[in-house]
């Protein structure tokens, strides 16, 4: 469905300011605050292998998910929150980011093992 993420992104902002302080968005991975510039949303199983699932991301945790892993891996070991958190790599990476700010980024390069597929 084309769109749908713009939508979720609208519905969210257009809640009113003093509701979201209350509940702010947290981000499954590292455990931060996601600010409204630094939110990213993830198919748990990626669109082009048929999933509709979305969660709220940071932008740097979900870069890294797809920077450490392919498509099919994805969907196949790692369709849920729990088990991206399990990934040797992605896990020192969740140790690493959980002490910068919630607005924190930094780019995110492709790992070696994907550069050579």
């Amino acid at each position: 469905m084309k769109g749908r993420i713009k939508r979720l992104q609208a519905a969210l902002t257009s809640d009113r300011a003093d509701a979201r302080q209350k509940e702010p968005l947290i981000c499954p991975l590292c455990e931060r605050v996601i600010p409204d510039t630094q939110r990213d949303a993830h198919h748990l199983v990626p669109k082009s292998q048929g999933g509709v699932k979305t969660v709220w991301l940071h932008r740097i945790c979900h870069r890294q998910v797809h920077a450490l892993l392919n498509e099919n891996e994805l969907a196949r070991h790692y369709c849920e929150v729990s088990r991206l958190r399990e990934h040797p790599e992605l896990a020192v990476f969740l140790r690493w980011v959980r002490k910068k700010p919630a607005d924190f980024f930094e780019r995110t390069r492709k790992s070696n093992r994907l550069q050579r597929l």
